[in-house]
């Protein structure tokens, strides 16, 4: 029984690995062909093109694209904002790669920072995001409450000198559980979001507030529970390193995969921790 439930774990661990693995491979594409002129929604095309040309027919959400001072969420007040815009890239400006698709059933969110041009600031973030990365799995893996967590990240960024910038996201989110999705030949989507991993979402949103957790990781209250096998068992941060998860869940914190660089004066966001920084402040 056990070696059978292992090798369940086993193989959806693969499943989850192997899309975002396609992920950051569709980032990296994409990126590389990034020109000055090009806009938030061609960049968010050539990511769709790129992931359905692979298999990919169903979304926890479809792409996203933020180039400038939307990397920070400036001014950001309303969902609709979040989404791809006219906003054309320029040299040295700075870009993030957002996208969440579902591939043989298994989901993956990632996120992935750049910038057409370099800058030691944004060296600097990636460098800081170490500290991140060890902080969580660490507090992770000691079963700290999320929500105490979260409050460590931002103490840890704030002495580094960034804002966190996930709080602009709905409910201050650094992190959210992605599941399995059953496959079907039909996916259809809401406001951009694929309506079977919404469902899905609603449905462990439900059941934790019956039981007392979350599938948000969040600075407030409904996140102060440690990870527990319905919630999810890991922050998962990388393709490797970080715990595996115990179920079919799994969370998901979009991570910047290469010390890409931004240009001064720009605000950027850091894709693990949140944080953000202006630029003409270092």
């Amino acid at each position: 029984m056990t070696t059978a439930v292992t090798r369940e774990l086993s193989g959806e661990l693969r499943g989850f690995r192997e899309v975002q693995r396609l992920a950051y491979e569709c980032a990296e594409a994409v990126s590389a062909r990034l020109e000055p002129g090009m806009t938030e929604r061609d960049a968010a095309r050539l990511q769709r093109s790129w992931l359905r040309a692979r298999g990919v027919s169903d979304w926890f959400h479809l792409p996203f694209a933020w180039f400038g001072d939307r990397t920070a969420f400036t001014n950001f007040r309303v969902p609709l904002q979040f989404f791809p815009t006219g906003r054309r890239l320029e040299p040295g400006m700075p870009f993030i790669l957002d996208m969440a698709p579902v591939h043989k059933g298994f989901t993956a969110d990632i996120g992935y920072s750049g910038s057409l041009g370099g800058n030691p600031v944004q060296a600097r973030l990636m460098a800081d995001l170490e500290a991140h990365r060890e902080l969580l799995l660490r507090e992770v893996r000691e079963r700290r409450p999320l929500r105490e967590i979260y409050e460590d990240v931002d103490r840890l960024m704030v002495r580094q000198g960034y804002a966190n910038r996930h709080r602009a996201y709905p409910f201050g989110v650094i992190a959210h559980k992605v599941d399995r999705v059953a496959e079907r030949p039909w996916s259809p989507r809401l406001f951009g979001f694929g309506t079977q991993s919404l469902k899905g979402l609603a449905s462990d949103a439900l059941h934790g507030h019956r039981d007392g957790w979350s599938p948000l990781w969040s600075p407030y209250r409904f996140s102060d529970h440690p990870r527990t096998r319905a919630c999810g068992r890991s922050n998962r941060i990388s393709d490797s390193g970080a715990p595996a998860p115990s179920s079919r869940r799994s969370w998901s914190s979009p991570t910047p995969r290469t010390p890409n660089r931004a240009p001064s004066g720009w605000t950027t966001i850091c894709r693990t921790c949140g944080a953000g920084r202006r630029t003409s402040d270092a």
